[in-house]
């Protein structure tokens, strides 16, 4: 994995232009004839890819913090896998994108520095098929592929550092607080009067964002109709709530200009025949409505009345034994999803639904052959085998867990949630100089590099350790300590902005093998 942090306020305009780019996200603003530079011109000279990570990274670490993520295995699976789909189709970039679902009900997605993009699930139980989905992560990613942050930059260089300060601050708050429009409200608070020409620029942003999304979304094999259909959606969700967003920084919703505009594209656009949601999609939007459902609300209820008919579908099944689970009825629910698993054998959100059930309800055996099954046909699946370890942990074998998350853990990209499962393992299993490690990686990765480091010292502080343990430890403690006195030079100024150098590369997945 590889961080670099970069001290951004140094450099006039950073955090007007993340302003820009924040009040361009999630379809805020109108479109614009203007015309946009071509990707190759001078704005990367302000601001460098590194720089947008470290900006990204940070705001995403705050959104964790704040519990703001939903930190779902299957669904962070789903959406990251949507999302790579369609940056498969952009110009070949040096960053990764990362997709993840934000816990707001708001009708909602934005795309943040460095290839981070941000669905709120309010927006994925509003779409209505897999295509406008889609469309709305094609727009985000879209965004971030025309690098409209660097070319912010370098429209609103002349901004001071007192206000770029207040402005990244008011960014982080907003994003914390209130998505969207309370990023927004913060940037015009602390910005004060626009220039007409930012306006324009997003709005400008915004066009290209749609034009260059839409071949995004065609060229992956979705319906280029998605991203419309899902327009006309939002303005009747928001068409008569102008007054509630900053006009300072946004024209007005979407119009019926930019839908039309973007039906006259959809229409010299080739559509896929026979298109097809993926069972995933909608068992993921029904499973994200239980997750998030408020405890007053009668869930149960709610499917229970859905499915009163002689076809219920499969999404409406799954959702009401995630339901019972969550209820604590797993029996039921086990009863219910093990007809689903022979009728749908290569569904694997059926097969680990059915593992957690039966280990829930005390069928611990049966539990766990379900999962070696399925893991069986589909090895080093992450909410698999995620959830897999956690029964594992559950039934007392917390060294077989360990093992199998290791082994996950070295040829797949870890998420947060399988490194702090995989540091629980190492703990229950008797290995806490693992467990320190594992900790340190997890915070290396939401860029906190003084946790990290403390981790890492306490990993090294553990009796007994193996020869190679204390090699792997001291050599990561060495490369956090190193780069955060690289930061703390930065800081103070002695050393200069440059080709954004600096990066590191950790070791884990991307490095070498853990053992």
């Amino acid at each position: 994995m590889q961080l670099s942090a970069r001290n951004l306020l140094r450099k006039l305009g950073v955090a007007s232009a993340i302003a820009a780019f924040a009040a361009c996200s999630g379809y805020a603003a109108a479109q614009s004839e203007m015309e946009l530079p071509d990707i190759g011109n001078p704005a990367g000279a302000y601001l460098t890819r590194n720089d947008e990570y470290s900006v990204g990274l940070m705001i995403v670490r705050q959104l964790r913090e704040q519990n703001q993520i939903i930190d779902d295995p299957e669904a962070t699976e789903y959406i990251q896998s949507l999302g790579s789909r369609l940056a498969a189709q952009g110009p070949e970039v040096a960053h990764h994108f990362q997709y993840f679902v934000v816990d707001d009900a708001g009708i909602n997605a934005f795309a943040l520095p460095g290839g981070f993009i941000g669905c709120n699930y309010g927006t994925i139980l509003t779409t209505e098929n897999e295509s406008e989905l889609a469309g709305v992560l094609a727009h985000e990613t879209a965004h971030v592929t025309q690098r409209h942050i660097a070319r912010a930059i370098e429209a609103q260089s002349h901004q001071t550092l007192a206000t770029a300060a207040a402005m990244i601050a008011a960014i982080l708050i907003g994003a914390v607080g209130g998505g969207a429009p309370a990023i927004e409200g913060g940037i015009a608070a602390a910005q004060g009067l626009a220039a007409q020409q930012q306006i324009n620029f997003t709005r400008g942003e915004e066009n290209e964002a749609d034009r260059v999304g839409m071949e995004y979304l065609s060229k992956a094999g979705f319906d280029p109709e998605g991203m419309p259909n899902f327009f006309e959606t939002l303005s009747r969700e928001y068409g008569y709530e102008e007054g509630l967003i900053p006009k300072i920084l946004l024209d007005h919703p979407v119009t019926s200009d930019r839908i039309a505009d973007a039906r006259a594209r959809a229409a010299h656009m080739e559509r896929p025949r026979n298109l097809k949601d993926s069972d995933d999609y909608a068992l993921i939007r029904e499973r994200l409505r239980v997750l998030t459902a408020p405890e007053d609300f009668d869930i149960l209820g709610y499917y229970r009345k859905r499915l009163e008919t002689t076809t219920p579908s499969l999404a409406d099944q799954y959702a009401e034994a995630v339901a019972l689970m969550r209820h604590g009825r797993p029996n039921e629910a086990a009863e219910i999803l093990e007809p689903l698993v022979a009728q749908h054998q290569g569904i694997i959100l059926l097969r680990a639904a059915l593992g957690q059930a039966q280990v829930a309800a005390g069928q611990i055996q049966d539990g766990l052959a379900t999962f070696a099954r399925a893991e069986k046909l589909f090895p080093r699946n992450v909410p698999l085998t995620v959830r897999y370890g956690e029964s594992l942990i559950k039934a007392g074998r917390p060294g077989q867990a360990h093992e199998l998350l290791l082994d996950l853990f070295n040829n797949v990209e870890p998420t947060p949630r399988q490194i702090e499962l995989t540091a629980q393992a190492a703990s229950a299993a008797g290995d806490p100089g693992d467990a320190y490690y594992y900790m340190g990686y997890y915070h290396i990765m939401n860029g906190n590099l003084p946790l990290a480091s403390r981790q890492l010292e306490l990993a090294l502080a553990v009796p007994n350790l193996t020869t190679v343990q204390r090699l792997r430890f001291q050599a990561q403690l060495d490369e956090v300590r190193g780069y955060i006195q690289e930061q703390r030079r930065e800081n103070h100024g002695r050393v200069s902005g440059g080709d954004g150098g600096g990066q590191l590369d950790f070791a884990g997945p991307s490095g070498d093998r853990l053992r």
